[in-house]
């Protein structure tokens, strides 16, 4: 049986998964020799061909595939033999046993994630760390499946590091969780929201969420409150109780109590890519705001059209939760090149070729492409989300979330208020 790693890592997205690999780096180089010895076992972070050791067949893919795959190199007849349900605890072969840092992927279901998560587990073992995928999405009992299939590497993990504190399916990993320490890595802007609510001793709700469901999901809700409000209560250790939370971050946050901040600056991202080779034009950064319901379709188009002519924009880096018929409708209206990222969007810029300008409405990456690319020469600009242009079914929070994401962000140029009321 493969032995249980003393530091163990749940994603469910390939942003999360990227920012456990910076843990992962930041962890080891802080630690004396450059080497992780949670374990008892010096470990060095770099390549596997390094080492000696067989590369991941998903580097090799990785390497090849082009810089705008889009989802028909995605979807499941594509998929790697980490896309098959694991037999037994589902955990690497035994030539990467001794790895201290096992990470478990537990991917949602669009395929456009699941392809990013194929490629981002690929640079991962190339690391030479174990990755495990867990299906606990597509039906009634496969999250009772995976929670057994995990039950014993969770009680006997040293550690425990988690990507997105708002999932469901996290805290209820964390009813199980028997390690003194736990460390959240950044799941994008939602970190503000999640060291804001704690703080407040308030339960745990993502930003653009609003209440629904009628009476089945309030029965739910009760339901899972014990659990909610248990993973409320490990997020916030008391001093002297022996329980630590870290939050590793490129999010401007202040921790409260007794967590300990850690700044992602993206090291492992600069020391492993680039510096980019970079293009006289200016790319946009396409946004998911008009799925999860925060913004109108119409006032977004009009906006993507009013940044594309005034900024000469010729390529959209889309969002992988983008739709295929939003995508279609901003490139007839626009004229934009449409570029499927198949690696999340600091490696493909980090990677290059990118423009020396990079367009983006309040995300994650106005927060994180300012490490990833720094000195290299481009310029991370910002556009505010107007108050118009969100729907009526927009969360109360979401004007004063979205405008503290713009401006908070660090090294970006803020473009003029004129240019977002312009759109509308």
């Amino acid at each position: 049986m493969t032995p249980s790693a003393s530091t163990l890592a749940f994603v469910e997205s390939p942003v999360q998964l990227l920012n456990v690999l910076e843990w992962a780096y930041a962890e080891a180089v802080s630690t004396p020799g450059g080497a992780v010895r949670l374990d008892g076992v010096p470990r060095q972070p770099g390549p596997l061909a390094s080492r000696g050791l067989r590369p991941s067949p998903d580097a090799a893919a990785e390497n090849a595939g082009p810089e705008n795959a889009g989802p028909e190199n995605a979807g499941p007849e594509n998929a790697g033999p980490e896309d098959a349900a694991p037999a037994g605890t589902g955990f690497g072969d035994a030539a990467r046993a001794a790895s201290w840092l096992r990470i478990v992927v537990l991917p949602p279901t669009d395929p456009m994630s699941r392809g990013q998560l194929r490629r981002m587990a690929g640079l991962a073992r190339d690391e030479g760390y174990e990755v495990a995928w867990q299906e606990a999405r597509g039906g009634r009992l496969a999250p009772f499946k995976a929670l057994a299939a995990l039950a014993r590497d969770v009680r006997a993990a040293r550690r425990v590091v988690v990507g997105d504190p708002f999932s469901r399916y996290v805290q209820l990993l964390l009813t199980l969780v028997r390690a003194e320490e736990l460390v959240v890595v950044d799941d994008g802007t939602a970190t503000m929201e999640f060291v804001a609510q704690t703080g407040r001793g308030e339960r745990l709700v993502r930003w653009h969420r609003v209440g629904g469901g009628g009476l089945p999901g309030r029965v739910r809700e009760l339901a899972y409150a014990p659990v909610s409000a248990g993973a409320r209560r490990r997020f916030t250790p008391a001093a002297g109780k022996g329980r630590r939370v870290e939050v590793f971050s490129s999010m401007p946050v202040t921790v409260h109590g007794a967590m300990t901040l850690r700044v992602n600056e993206f090291a492992w991202t600069r020391s492993r890519f680039g510096p980019p080779r970079l293009t006289k034009g200016t790319d946009l950064v396409g946004t998911s705001l008009v799925e999860t319901g925060v913004v109108d379709p119409a006032r977004y188009l009009d906006a993507v059209r009013a940044l594309t002519l005034e900024h000469g924009a010729t390529r959209y880096f889309a969002h992988r939760r983008e739709s295929a018929e939003k995508l279609r409708a901003l490139s007839e209206a626009t004229g934009l090149e449409i570029v499927r990222p198949d690696l999340p969007l600091e490696l493909i810029a980090r990677r290059g070729p990118v423009g020396r300008t990079i367009v983006s409405f309040p995300s994650t990456v106005v927060h994180t492409l300012p490490y990833a690319l720094t000195g290299t020469g481009v310029t991370v600009a910002v556009c505010n989300v107007d108050p118009a242009w969100l729907t009526g079914s927009a969360s109360p929070r979401a004007r004063s979330f979205l405008a503290g994401v713009t401006e908070t962000a660090r090294d970006v140029h803020r473009l003029p208020a004129q240019t977002a009321s312009a759109a509308g």
